[in-house]
Parts: structure tokens; sequence; C-alpha cells
């Protein structure tokens, strides 16, 4: 199995995950928390690693993050200009 990278990252929303959670002074404990309050068992350690971009971001826990930070799933996939 081939693993996959855009431009050195193994997901595009990490930065926009970062930017969300700390515009609204949320930790990566606390974010992990409400993601698995959501269903979604996630630790701080994978938040810290999506955010890197040295993880991948499955379809269903993006939709969580989009619901806990308040954004649009499509917010999460632009890149920043």
């Amino acid at each position: 199995m081939k693993i996959y990278d855009y431009n050195g990252k193994k997901n595009i929303s990490g930065d926009r995950i970062h930017q969300a959670r700390t515009a609204i002074r949320l930790s990566q404990t606390d974010l992990a928390a409400r993601v698995q309050v959501k269903g979604v068992m996630i630790e701080r350690e994978a938040i810290s690693k999506i955010e890197t971009g040295d993880r991948f971001v499955t379809d269903y826990e993006l939709m969580v993050f989009a619901k806990v930070l308040g954004k649009s799933i499509d917010w999460f996939l632009q890149p920043d200009d």
C-alpha cells in the first residue's frame, strides 16, 4: 500500500483545524474530549499529528471536527492564501 501525501503532508485540513481550535482558545486535550463525546475515539497526540500534517484525517473525523469547531467541512478543505 502506497502512502500518499500532498506537498509533504498527509492532510490539507490540519492547519485549518489548528486555526479554528486556537481561535476559540481550546486546547488539544479539550478538542479530543469534545470529539470523543461525539463518538470518535481520538487522543491529544492524534490531534497534534493531524495539525502538523503527520496523520491522515478520515471523512467522519472531519465531519465531527466541523461540528465541534463550528465550521463547515468546506472551510477545512480550503487552502490558506
